[in-house]
């Protein structure tokens, strides 16, 4: 990172490398940007408390984990101010069904991504959790079929 707070080409390199596998160790890092280990764990700190890199995770197999029925689900709420949003939103994030949540543009106000075991599962959660929720107007389901792209990673 420069003076201005830009990313140079090696930091580039250090975020896509660690895309593609977050448990390399800082030595292993410096090996694949040729630099050494120093410097890329500064690096590595600095991109960390300038928030590039927001955490580290594993990706786990949903189908595995019986958490493989996918859906996305297009809520729209009976009215939107700042306060139902933030309403919405807070309820939202205690959810663990939902994976995924984006305020939209549309027809519709917010995008669900939601795992579960299987559709009546499914049936049973959009009845006695998304279905209490007061602000909650209507919402379209779309089920996933098959997976054909997903890419964990972000392309610069």
């Amino acid at each position: 990172m420069d003076a201005s707070g830009k990313l140079d080409t090696v930091d580039l390199q250090i975020l896509r490398t660690l895309q593609d596998n977050a448990r390399l160790t800082v030595k292993e890092l410096a090996a694949e940007v040729n630099l050494s280990s120093t410097p890329v764990f500064e690096r590595l700190k600095r991109l960390e408390s300038s928030g590039y890199i927001k955490k580290y995770i594993a990706v786990l197999d949903a189908e595995k984990l019986n958490q493989g029925f996918v859906v996305f689900c297009n809520v729209k709420l009976r009215k939107m101010n700042r306060d139902i949003a933030a309403e919405f939103t807070r309820v939202v994030q205690g959810i663990p069904e939902v994976t995924e949540c984006y305020n939209i543009s549309g027809s519709f106000d917010y995008l669900l991504k939601i795992h579960a075991p299987n559709m009546k599962y499914y049936q049973e959660f959009i009845l006695n959790v998304l279905g209490t929720v007061e602000s909650l107007g209507s919402l379209e389901s779309i089920f996933v079929m098959d997976e054909v792209k997903h890419d964990y990673g972000i392309h610069f």
